[in-house]
């Protein structure tokens, strides 16, 4: 029977591949290209597992099941604790929590949210790495957060009364059933707009398992993989 290990390792060789082959058409280095695995719903030992393999950040999006899974890890693999992502949408109220262990927050959108993880920052000693969230869906009201594109440098600027948050860029998802290659254009062009006030702003953390390639081709630093790694969500989830 095949252990856990060698699929995490099988299928980390083939996203590994997807990513050097996308790099290439783009003409791109792969060392400017970071993967996130995003292992949210998975235990803390698959986390150790892929340590092994060589993985230095994951991404979580649900609070309680992030602390825990941080604070398990710790005891398990110690010093090798891999960089925490915050990917999912997160909510004012649980910031101060996610500020204790979230190395990096990819889904600022407003500037209520900022305030809160400041303070929950301060409270911890940390300072936080932090991404604007863009929404790039033509729908009004898509309910996948995120700011409209010219609202984006405002936040930024605001951004600067709040010391312990690092402005280090932008963060989109594609719109469902839209060309993920347009989308990650327009992402581009928002990113441009910020590092041009913001030099250290170069983060663009775009692309999953199923558009990776064409947010690379779109200038993507950071993928957030999670099924193409993991498998599929466990069903008692």
């Amino acid at each position: 029977m095949t252990s856990r290990r060698d699929e995490l390792a099988r299928s980390l060789a083939q996203t590994e591949a997807r990513i050097e082959a996308a790099c290439d058409a783009a003409g791109r280095a792969r060392e400017d290209v970071h993967l996130i695995v995003v292992t949210k719903f998975f235990p803390a030992s698959d986390v150790e597992l892929l340590v092994d393999l060589g993985v230095t950040d994951i991404g979580e999006s649900r609070d309680q099941e992030a602390g825990e899974k941080v604070a398990e890890l710790r005891t398990l693999v110690g010093e090798r604790l891999p960089r925490v992502h915050f990917v999912g949408q997160l909510q004012r109220n649980k910031a101060a929590s996610v500020a204790s262990y979230a190395d990096v927050v990819h889904s600022v959108d407003r500037e209520r949210l900022a305030v809160a993880l400041e303070k929950g920052a301060e409270r911890s000693g940390r300072q936080i790495d932090v991404l604007l969230q863009v929404d790039l869906d033509p729908d009004p009201d898509p309910g996948r957060g995120g700011l409209p594109p010219a609202e984006v440098g405002d936040l930024a600027d605001r951004l600067t009364a709040y010391p312990s948050l690092r402005l280090r860029g932008v963060m989109a998802v594609a719109p469902l059933g839209a060309d993920p290659a347009e989308a990650f254009g327009r992402l581009a062009v928002v990113s441009e707009t910020v590092r041009a006030a913001y030099p250290d702003a170069t983060v663009i953390s775009a692309g999953m398992s199923a558009d990776l390639e064409q947010a690379i081709a779109g200038g993507a630093t950071h993928l957030r993989v999670g099924t193409a790694i993991l498998g599929s969500r466990p069903s008692h989830r």
